[in-house]
């Protein structure tokens, strides 16, 4: 039987302010990328998230990103590999101490926003997460784009590379997302996304911006919970995916 691990990204909130809902969410997904305080999330929403997640057998991501809360991690920034090194193992260990408490732990690591678009093809930004990553446990999977820097350097440094797949994100003909500024950057169609979320897990292709079908197997489809109806919009997916036969399991 085919299968699927279904990713979303949570923990976003900070302070009084929250932006996914996370305890709707972990009811459906079976990994989960928490925010680790650089592009959203605080010491409370971590633990939280990672109690919610513990508890219902959901898979602890620790989602890395540029120092940048003010921009949500959107933002092009110009980090020195040596610092970048040291704020990816700064963010997974501060996640991990709270997914230990909650009696779990960080299952896997992905970049977030700009520094996820930036690793796909800079080398030296590349390797400076793989580096922080193996600085933190040099037995975490990495998840990203096929084909991306950050996945040939993982595997070089020994770490599993998991391809990951986007269902509610516009593809150009090469295979990277189309940028959230451009315009049909973000699927916005429930039934475009349940069409698409089936044909990534049972046929490893999907349609790009231009209507060209690319290929792109992953292991792991991410939907995001930042978006207007996302828990209604995951449940429906993950329906949509059994029901054609595919078993919906996390890849850690």
């Amino acid at each position: 039987m085919t299968s699927i691990d279904l990713n979303a990204d949570l923990g976003e909130g900070f302070g009084r302010w929250r932006l996914t809902d996370d305890e709707r969410l972990l009811s459906v997904v079976t990994s989960a990328n928490v925010a680790c305080g650089f592009h959203a999330g605080d010491a409370p929403t971590m633990r939280r998230v990672c109690e919610l997640a513990a508890a219902r057998g959901v898979r602890i991501g620790a989602q890395v990103s540029y120092r940048d809360l003010a921009g949500f991690g959107r933002r092009a920034m110009d980090v020195p590999p040596a610092e970048l090194t040291a704020e990816v193992a700064y963010q997974i260990g501060a996640l991990e101490v709270f997914a230990r408490a909650a009696g779990t732990r960080v299952a896997y690591v992905k970049p977030h926003g700009a520094l996820y678009n930036r690793v796909v093809r800079d080398e030296e930004q590349a390797r400076a997460v793989v580096d922080g990553v193996v600085l933190a446990d040099p037995t975490l999977p990495v998840l990203g784009l096929p084909g991306s820097r950050l996945l040939e350097l993982a595997a070089k440094a020994g770490l599993p590379a998991v391809e990951e797949a986007f269902a509610d994100r516009a593809y150009t003909d090469e295979g990277t997302l189309v940028p959230r500024g451009e315009e049909g950057a973000l699927v916005t169609d429930p039934g475009a996304v349940l069409e698409r979320s089936v044909d990534l897990a049972r046929g490893g292709e999907v349609v790009a911006l231009s209507g060209r079908r690319i290929g792109m197997r992953a292991r792991s489809l991410c939907l995001h919970g930042d978006t207007p109806g996302a828990v209604d919009l995951a449940r429906r997916v993950r329906d949509a995916l059994e029901a054609r036969g595919v078993r919906v399991e996390a890849f850690a």
